[in-house]
């Protein structure tokens, strides 16, 4: 049975790992503080302390004393934290720890925010740092995340990239980000993923040998309008919608890790409300 390495051990990280001891990986994840790492031992799980900003020796000291090998790197770029740049550097320590220890494979949980920012319906081969850096219609956050995945993508070693659409689930209900919202478009596509498939998306193509990249999105959905409307009803909230607008957003497809085999425990994004 295979050994694996979660870094990051938040809101995915964790019930990911939970996910893959059950069903009888070893699995080993990391915090950044000692606090952390202690929480996820009290709730039986094998943790270490790893810092990603301070380099790749935390990370290689511990792929030493616990070969493992898969890696699965789960952690947010920070973009909200104005951290963002320093999310290619993580990257580049964790590859590095990788390629000087047993790893066989990587997988990066990436996000659908690499897409450019034009209406229509977005497949894996509609992002790449070679793309982001000749079109213009690219963020800046785009651009952090796909030097990042491209790094993975050069290292050399066996790869998945998932990028993930808006997760969703325990103490992320929609309806508490509608408030937040500046408006909703009846025009846009609500690319939601439940946290259970963003375990299972990740799990599937941390144990396939494919080196790709892939979407992980509800196959179906309503407009940003319709979902958020319909999260508040959910809950019984009377607070209105924000705006509603009629500006078209772009798409995100599932098509190719459904041919990959993998199956959504939600087909449609209304069953996430």
């Amino acid at each position: 049975m295979k050994t694996i390495t979660i870094v990051g051990g938040g809101w995915l990280g964790k019930p990911l790992s939970q996910y893959l001891t059950s069903i009888g990986y070893q699995v080993f994840t990391s915090k950044t503080t000692p606090e952390g790492a202690a929480e996820l031992e009290q709730q039986g799980l094998n943790s270490f302390v790893c810092d990603l900003n301070l380099g790749p020796e935390q990370l290689k000291d511990q792929l030493n004393i616990a070969p493992s090998d898969i890696v699965i790197g789960c952690f947010p770029p920070g973009f909200r934290r104005g951290a963002g740049d320093n999310y290619v550097t993580q990257w580049q320590n964790l590859i590095q720890a990788a390629k000087q220890s047993t790893a066989q494979r990587i997988v990066m949980v990436s996000s659908t925010t690499v897409y450019p920012n034009t209406a229509t319906e977005m497949v894996e081969e509609h992002a790449s740092l070679a793309l982001a850096q000749s079109h213009g219609l690219f963020s800046d956050n785009a651009i952090t995340m796909l030097t990042a995945e491209q790094a993975l993508i050069d290292s050399g070693l066996s790869y998945a990239i998932v990028r993930c659409s808006g997760l969703v689930g325990p103490a992320r209900h929609p309806s508490r980000f509608a408030a937040r919202l500046k408006q909703v478009s009846e025009q846009a596509p609500a690319n939601m993923l439940e946290l259970k498939d963003a375990i299972g998306a990740v799990s599937y193509m941390a144990l396939a040998t494919h080196n790709t990249v892939v979407n992980a999105t509800t196959p179906n959905t309503v407009s940003k309008a319709q979902f958020y409307q319909a999260a508040l009803d959910s809950v019984g909230s009377s607070d209105p919608l924000p705006p509603v607008v009629q500006q078209p957003d772009k798409r995100i497809m599932a098509d190719k890790i459904i041919a990959l085999g993998y199956r959504f425990h939600f087909d449609h994004t209304l069953e996430l409300v």
